[in-house]
């Protein structure tokens, strides 16, 4: 196998979401996506994107980490430890294993936002796992893989996007089915509606007979029920348009 992948874009940014939210981070952003979810706000990089070795990414997200973009001061002294592998869906690439594998070895902290319909035991131990189990609205919930479960650590992190009351009330069944809340922690974010120029005609629809629900109402719902959950702002939709790239 080629020492390369895919890339859509790597920058520098906030961390919107996630326990590290609100945090500077380097997002390596990979190519490919099989899933289709409804609310998908990156369709994007289902198929735009280059070819580069594994060095060129490291190198680059060593550039991005450093004061001021100086290379040759992080190399000597990392000051911007965070980096966070995200797509479409980085697993599709096996050579992001090596890659994240390389990067621990760097010496950041690094995560991976996953779709959770792949396996994720043959991640290193040492990366800091976010996976996604899609609720209906998704139009993707039967792509779970309820196999990843015994493999969670307790600094990994499952998310849920909730778009209707039915993903809340599907959310809070797996919570407890699974005993999630005593595995790592959960996070609920909101679904952000897309913007016309964000629409892709390869999404799933959302599946009929949902009630959608408002920000205010799942975070008020999340408070009368006493879940265990981290609601998520998303923080850069607050901060840039929700369409900007790069962010």
């Amino acid at each position: 196998m080629a020492d390369t992948l895919v890339v859509n874009e790597i920058y520098l940014s906030l961390q919107g979401e996630s326990t590290f939210a609100g945090l500077p981070c380097v997002f390596v952003r990979l190519t490919g996506r099989d899933l289709r979810c409804s609310y998908c706000d990156t369709a994007y990089a289902f198929t735009e994107g280059k070819k580069q070795t594994l060095e060129a990414v490291r190198t680059e997200v060593q550039r991005l980490a450093a004061p001021g973009g100086n290379l040759k001061s992080q190399i000597s002294n990392l000051k911007l430890p965070l980096v966070e592998l995200t797509g479409g869906e980085p697993l599709l690439q096996k050579n992001s294993l090596p890659l994240m594998q390389q990067l621990c070895n760097d010496g950041f902290t690094v995560l991976i936002e996953t779709s959770g319909a792949h396996d994720i035991s043959q991640i290193d131990p040492r990366v800091r796992r976010i996976v996604d189990l899609k609720c209906p609205t998704s139009g993707e919930v039967a792509r779970n893989r309820f196999e990843n479960i015994p493999h969670l650590r307790a600094t990994d992190e499952i998310k849920f996007v909730i778009g209707t009351v039915e993903d809340y009330e599907w959310a809070k069944r797996q919570i407890a089915a699974h005993n999630l809340a005593a595995v790592c922690p959960l996070l609920m974010s909101w679904v952000h509606p897309l913007r016309p120029e964000q629409q892709h005609k390869a999404l799933k629809p959302v599946p009929t007979g949902l009630t959608p629900i408002s920000r205010k109402d799942l975070v008020e719902r999340i408070i009368a029920d006493a879940l265990p959950v981290r609601f998520q702002a998303q923080l850069h939709k607050i901060i840039w348009p929700p369409e900007q790239r790069g962010v």
